[in-house]
């Protein structure tokens, strides 16, 4: 395992030296660095151009310029002979001080998506291929190929006007009309009979209940304000814990495993318990603060996995961890809902932001932050999602699908094991060696699409830095673009080598 981390780390090396030298290259003839000088006014025109030709090296070739810029990220990486150096802008900027910044600003838009693009993309999948060949599976199939065909910036375009413009709006004048909840309840019996199945009789009264639910809770949301004055409180927040107790115990142990519904139990006990009387610190509570209580959580979680567990106790506390993470961050949804009236007041009623990462010059506690964040942060994340989500639905749908059909998969049945346990313990594995690879090759493309929808939504992060050192043909900003997309790509294909023997005993490293 050592000599194969050592050869790889330098493969990788090797394989950063050749990328860079081409991306350098590249970007040094993609324009004239002193076309904005050459074209000046300025009486001292040609005194600026010396300078700049003098401080970017511009009268050197550019593999020689580019031994320079290797030079300086290699004392990054051994700090002698005058610590890290990648370089300035054209406006004397540090390269290694607007990178931080920036990178900040692009995890936060990427690491979201990317999570939720994996966790949703793979779970519909894995539905989906459990219902092949019905109707959600077609529908599904639909949407997928109709979003993977869709560009990043007309769906950034597409977010933007009709989101975060028409829900500001709609907030001038929170209520819905008879048409408007009859279309709501239409569509969502429409989507939930898909899901549900079975015959004709079935399908209907499933859309039906599942209509007239849906317009009598918006009816009830539209009458009470709630749009503007939201919250879950107390008898949902119970509901959505026991919910989430249900849930966790059922997909992991089954519903005949007493440990697991008392481990699931006690846990959303607890949560619901800390709802009611940890009000007064949420009120107080930091960023810090919500990290501990969460760490916390957790950790009572695996405390009451431990003590219920007997013989499975391993099982028992992943159940345990779990269903306290889920069931606290209902209890934290609910407070930072009850901050929406304050931060609607901040953002004169119109909170949906459409461009930047924040609002210049908002004080307020870890709640309205929170949420100047989210709303800020929303469209350019589900922009990101939607691009990646399509592919790991049609991967993961055909991976599970090429699963059932082996012979342990069968065998399993044979011997009559529960279908949750040949999905979740048997196929599910095998179907994930496939999505390694997609995840570590789609962490790169979603960085490359953050360019775009960065430039769209006026975030000043890598992409932004990008696109900037592009139009001017600055190369040092490009290179440490390429620098973390480089560095990221490298690690998660790294990363993806060492999955596989964890997922499959028959690959081993040597």
């Amino acid at each position: 395992m050592v000599s194969y981390i050592a050869r790889r780390i330098g493969v990788s090396i090797l394989v950063f030296i050749a990328a860079s030298f081409i991306m350098y290259v590249l970007a040094a003839n993609s324009g004239d660095p002193l076309q904005d000088l050459e074209g000046s006014n300025s009486p001292n025109k040609q005194a600026l151009i010396e300078t700049r030709i003098h401080t970017q090296h511009l009268d050197l070739p550019a593999p020689v310029r580019w031994l320079l810029w290797l030079g300086g990220v290699a004392r990054c990486i051994v700090p002698v002979g005058g610590g890290c150096d990648l370089g300035t802008t054209f406006q004397n900027q540090a390269v290694t001080q607007l990178l931080p910044q920036a990178t900040l600003a692009t995890i936060q838009l990427v690491t979201l998506a990317f999570v939720l693009a994996v966790v949703l993309g793979v779970a519909l999948g894995i539905i989906t291929a459990l219902r092949a060949f019905s109707g959600f599976d077609y529908s599904i199939t639909l949407v997928s190929f109709f979003l993977f065909s869709l560009p990043s910036f007309l769906i950034a375009v597409l977010l933007k006007s009709f989101i975060a413009l028409g829900y500001n709006n709609f907030l001038a004048d929170p209520t819905l009309s008879p048409l408007a909840l009859a279309v709501w309840g239409i569509v969502v019996g429409l989507v939930v009979q898909l899901v549900a199945g079975g015959n004709f009789r079935k399908r209907v009264i499933t859309f039906l209940i599942a209509g007239a639910v849906t317009a009598l809770i918006l009816w009830y949301m539209s009458v009470t304000q709630w749009f503007i004055k939201p919250s879950l409180g107390p008898v949902v927040v119970i509901i959505f814990c026991a919910a989430i107790a249900y849930g966790v115990v059922a997909l992991l142990a089954g519903t005949r495993n007493r440990k697991a519904w008392i481990t699931g139990g006690v846990t959303a006990a607890i949560a619901i318990a800390c709802y009611f009387g940890l009000q007064w610190l949420l009120n107080m509570s930091s960023f810090g603060t919500l990290i501990i209580l969460a760490i916390v959580a957790i950790g009572v979680g695996l405390l009451v996995g431990f003590f219920v567990g007997g013989y499975d106790r391993g099982l028992m506390m992943r159940i345990g961890a779990l269903t306290a993470f889920l069931t606290s961050g209902v209890v934290v949804l609910d407070r930072l809902m009850r901050s929406w009236p304050a931060y609607m007041d901040l953002t004169n009623d119109r909170p949906l932001a459409t461009v930047g990462a924040g609002t210049p010059g908002l004080n307020g506690d870890v709640w309205i932050t929170g949420l100047d964040t989210f709303t800020h942060f929303l469209l350019p994340t589900m922009s990101l999602l939607l691009i990646s989500f399509a592919g790991y639905t049609r991967y993961s749908r055909s991976g599970m699908l090429e699963v059932l059909n082996q012979d342990y998969v069968r065998t399993a049945r044979a011997k009559g094991l529960p279908e949750r346990t040949v999905i979740v313990r048997h196929a599910f594995r095998n179907m994930l060696i496939p999505i390694t690879t997609l995840v570590a090759t789609d962490m790169g493309a979603l960085l490359g699409g953050a360019v775009i929808t960065e430039y769209i939504f006026s975030i000043s992060g890598m992409g932004q830095l990008f696109i900037a050192g592009l139009f001017r043909t600055d190369v040092n900003p490009i290179m440490g673009y390429f620098i973390v997309v480089a560095i990221t790509a490298i690690t998660f294909n790294f990363l993806a080598d060492l999955t596989y023997s964890a997922l499959d005993p028959r690959v081993r490293v040597r």
